[in-house]
């Protein structure tokens, strides 16, 4: 029988319980629903993309390729293939009230271009300030469009039923439409632009048709009267370029030609590739051997004997 030794010190066994370490769960969220929504959408993009693609006539599927292939900058100033087809190619749109022409096609600023782009948009952007702060624009911002053209910046006043620019069927502008134009010329005065003025009238005809006093007459009537307000509100004479009546020959709702708003003033301020261009078709054929044809054309005929050597005597001018 052993006995244990009461000097001998005795070892505890010792039991450390340690509670397992459960991986934490993470909450399930609708997180997910969302790139779902994301990549639904995305879809549903893609196959209205490519129906309207299947829309597209056969013909115009080039120039659309062809725009997506350009660069941006390139894209944005007309380049390629842009001004190819006209209308929109996807039936179903309507036109817009206004044109608005693209720009010609391979366009390439040059940097004084540029910087004349540049103050036109910014005269575009102080007429917008303009028609906000002054109270009688304030009233007629309804009647002018703003828009920018291949040519330049486009004013356009246009007519209402129940306010006209002009009394019925005449040149006599009303009073708040001379205001307007005088408030405009400081404005246009302070650019080295020419700008061009355009009277149109509506499809509404005289009772004498085409033959005597006529809308073209009107119309060219009123955009002179136009020139003469701006004139009187300041603005330099030799900025006028043009003076063009176009009677109904450009409405601006070609499904009625005889509405209010065909009747209308458009101004347009020149770029300096328009104005090179206008300058350009005046002078068109002009040359010095042109110049000495007409001039031996109307010379005075001389008249010269028989015989005999000619003299002031027996030159003389051809009865008229």
């Amino acid at each position: 029988m052993t006995r244990s030794n009461p000097l001998k010190p005795q070892t505890q066994r010792i039991v450390v319980r340690r509670k397992p370490q459960l991986t934490p769960v993470v909450p399930v969220t609708g997180s997910w629903k969302i790139a779902y929504a994301d990549y639904m959408t995305a879809m549903m993009a893609f196959f209205l993309v490519m129906w309207l693609l299947s829309l597209v006539p056969k013909s115009d599927l080039a120039a659309i390729a062809e725009y997506f292939r350009m660069p941006l900058m390139e894209a944005v100033r007309g380049g390629g293939s842009v001004g190819e087809f006209s209308g929109t190619p996807i039936p179903g749109g309507d036109p817009a009230i206004i044109p608005h022409p693209l720009p010609a096609r391979g366009d390439v600023l040059s940097p004084s271009e540029e910087r004349d782009a540049a103050r036109l948009e910014s005269l575009k952007s102080e007429l917008d300030s303009l028609i906000e702060s002054d109270p009688v624009l304030e009233e007629y911002r309804p009647q002018l469009l703003l828009d920018m053209t291949p040519d330049g910046l486009r004013v356009q006043i246009v007519d209402q039923q129940n306010r006209p620019m002009f009394a019925t069927g005449s040149a006599r502008m009303q009073p708040d439409m001379s205001i307007v134009l005088r408030a405009l010329a400081p404005v246009f005065n302070r650019l080295p632009n020419a700008i061009t003025l355009a009277g149109h009238t509506d499809a509404i005809q005289y009772a004498t048709g085409e033959r005597e006093y006529s809308n073209w007459e009107l119309s060219a009537d009123r955009a002179n009267a136009a020139r003469k307000e701006l004139v009187a509100g300041g603005m330099d004479e030799v900025k006028v370029k043009q003076v063009l009546g176009l009677s109904s020959s450009v409405s601006l709702i070609k499904d009625n030609p005889d509405a209010a708003v065909n009747r209308r003033i458009s101004i347009v301020v020149l770029n300096q590739r328009a104005e090179r261009r206008i300058d350009e078709q005046a002078h068109a054929g002009d040359s010095a051997a042109q110049l000495e044809r007409i001039l031996k054309q109307n010379a005075p005929a001389r008249i010269t004997p028989p015989d005999g050597p000619v003299s002031s005597e027996n030159t003389a001018m051809p009865p008229l």
